[in-house]
């Protein structure tokens, strides 16, 4: 039986029942450690050590385990091929490390370096989220770790009320910057809300000319939606209809007729933006631009739910900001509720 440090984490080992085992005690305090140890050796020798520990596993092992049994069965493929991404520097800091020695300062010492490294807040919280998810799986169903050390480090603060959108001088530049083929899919995105990952999955079989809908299956909540399309998104699909029929099944594909490759899709669109002479503009604002152009001429935000196929209204409430005009047929109700008041308050007694 002994105390021994593996990595900044005091380890101990001990034999029970013949066999030999080593166990974390979860803390750097050798003063702690030995009290820990102390306790376990008492217990052993009272037989009254019956706890299940978890097993010696390592980050990457259980990130593995988690990709191959989790993620590529129960996340939709382009989730699937995200957390691929996300899992990449978590291995680069966590990978050889045993997940009893993983803790919570740990973890917020990642966070930092990935912010110093100039990582979006959001794109940090993506990798905290599925490393804890990963936890997660593995203390309750898979006895791998006895707790989730993420879950006691704060996320990032993500500023989502600020959103950018294309003014239409901007829109103007960006399309003479690009190719055709580009700007099928810019003004599609905008005239549809479609995320980047909808357009390039697109199939014709998804477009009713007849109905003029489209028909989208593959979304974060599973659902299936059929909506309504506008004249500038038939008019992009029934010129590239007459182009692409027969050819295959995606209606924006490589030059192979196959999915065309997102990196490609950006690569070409943030050339476009240097062209134009655009600044801080994502593809994904291209979303923004759509339903900020739809709030700011009217549409109520139930109906920009329904359209951008957002979970909740309050999704979209930060939109609402665009059209204070909207609010106005509300509070005038109070004017027509009034006015007989006040008119016979006017009329004598």
């Amino acid at each position: 039986m002994g105390l021994y440090k593996r990595g900044t984490v005091w380890w101990m080992s001990f034999t029970h029942r013949g066999e030999q085992l080593r166990r974390s005690t979860e803390t750097e305090d050798k003063k702690l450690a030995i009290k820990i140890f102390d306790k376990l050796k008492g217990e052993i020798a009272e037989g009254k050590w019956f706890e299940k520990q978890p097993c010696e596993c390592k980050f990457k092992d259980l990130m593995a385990k988690y990709m191959e049994e989790y993620s590529s069965v129960n996340k939709a493929a382009s989730s699937h091929k995200r957390d691929k991404s996300i899992v990449k520097p978590l291995l680069k800091g966590f990978g050889e490390i045993y997940l009893a020695d993983i803790t919570p300062a740990m973890v917020s010492a990642y966070k930092v370096q990935r912010r110093a490294d100039g990582v979006s807040p959001r794109t940090i919280n993506y990798e905290l989220t599925v490393m804890s998810h990963a936890f997660n799986i593995a203390t309750c169903e898979w006895e791998l770790a006895r707790d989730n050390p993420v879950k006691k480090v704060r996320k990032e603060k993500v500023n989502s009320t600020i959103e950018r959108w294309l003014s239409f001088d901007e829109e103007e530049r960006l399309l003479k910057a690009s190719p055709k083929w580009l700007q099928d899919i810019i003004i599609f995105a905008i005239s549809t809300g479609l995320r980047q990952s909808e357009i390039l999955d697109l199939k014709w079989s998804q477009i009713d000319f007849n109905r003029r809908t489209i028909t989208i299956s593959e979304q974060k909540n599973h659902c299936i939606d059929t909506l309504p399309l506008n004249e500038m998104a038939i008019g992009v699909l029934q010129e590239r209809h007459g182009v692409s029929t027969g050819l295959g099944d995606y209606v924006f594909p490589n030059t192979l007729n196959e999915r065309k490759d997102a990196r490609i899709l950006l690569d070409a669109f943030y050339t476009a933006m240097r062209r134009a002479g655009i600044e801080d503009f994502r593809f994904h604002d291209l979303r923004h631009t759509f339903a900020t152009r739809l709030v700011q001429n009217g549409v109520d935000l139930y109906t920009l739910q329904r359209l951008g196929r957002w979970k909740t209204v309050t999704m979209v409430q930060r939109y609402a900001h665009h059209n204070p005009e909207s609010l106005r047929s509300g509070i005038e109700v109070m004017d027509s509720i009034r006015k007989p008041i006040i008119t016979n308050l006017s009329q004598p007694l």
